[in-house]
């Protein structure tokens, strides 16, 4: 079974009330961060539980140290994944807004504990189900706990120490799922520093998308990583973004266009910023 999977409205429409099916909300806004729970508040997927990037899928920020979304203590994370029912066995829904990228945060998440089958996302999120004419439920989620348990797999990660030393070698790909505009360096409306790291290649994480909202075919997503990857391994590939996040939504994609599960700078430039000895660019 291929570790990344998509389902549509209406395949959810018909499982979401099956026992072993546990659906994730996990919408978000990084300009409000109560967004997410507001929203789930006023309607949700039927038997969805709230999932928060800060609260559940990130850990304690340090400043100066750390990035903006840390990841969470993996026995943090085991907790949050056993309130919500998730077994060993379970088939996991996830879904935010639409893009895909917080979702993406927790299927990544998921994979990193060893959960690699069973996990969809659901392609388009809120807006498609929307779009399908589906119902959204103000009903409480299933109080049921699970038995999950998972180890966190330290070979999915590499560390900005690890990356620093790795810099300018030929056999390295490192994709930076920011927009093209903060990737130049032309604008940063987050982080205190513009720029990208060096060596860098722009892959938007929003062009792993068509114009309605949902995943381009595998082909399609093929031949845009091949495209970044060139003569390289795709096993030497690194993916990072502002703090972690959307560099998820491409490490989905590309296993979806059928290349291995890539490994992940989480701490991204907001983790990479915060030492100067490390290098940043601007421009292409």
């Amino acid at each position: 079974m291929p570790i990344a999977q998509l389902i549509s409205p209406a395949e959810l429409d018909l499982k979401k009330d099956q026992a072993d099916w546990v659906i994730l909300d996990c919408r978000f806004a990084l300009e409000d961060p109560d967004y997410g729970h507001r929203s789930y508040a006023e309607g949700h997927i039927a038997g969805a539980h709230h999932a928060d990037l800060e609260r559940d899928f990130s850990g304690p920020v340090v400043k100066g140290v750390t990035g903006r979304h840390p990841l969470p203590q993996p026995a943090h994370l085991i907790e949050r994944l056993q309130a919500w029912g998730i077994n060993a066995d379970s088939d996991i829904v996830l879904y935010d807004d639409g893009p895909g990228a917080y979702a993406a945060r927790a299927w990544w998440l998921l994979a990193w504990l060893g959960k690699r089958d069973g996990v969809f996302i659901l392609d388009g999120g809120l807006k498609a189900w929307h779009a399908a004419g589906l119902p959204l439920s103000l009903d409480s989620a299933p109080n049921m706990r699970g038995t999950f348990t998972g180890q966190p797999d330290s070979g999915l990660l590499l560390s900005a120490q690890e990356l620093h030393k790795r810099l300018g070698q030929p056999t390295l790909t490192l994709l930076d799922a920011r927009a093209a505009p903060r990737f130049r360096g032309e604008v940063e409306p987050i982080d205190p520093v513009a720029g990208h790291i060096p060596g860098a290649h722009c892959a938007a994480f929003t062009d792993n998308l068509g114009s309605d909202g949902r995943f381009l075919s595998p082909a399609q997503l093929k031949q845009r990583f091949a495209a970044k990857l060139g003569d390289r391994s795709p096993t030497e590939l690194v993916a990072y973004c502002g703090s972690g996040v959307t560099a998820c939504h491409n490490l989905f994609a590309l296993c979806l266009a059928g290349y291995p599960l890539a490994r992940l700078y989480a701490g991204s430039w907001s983790e990479w910023i915060n030492d100067p000895q490390r290098g940043i660019a601007t421009g292409d």
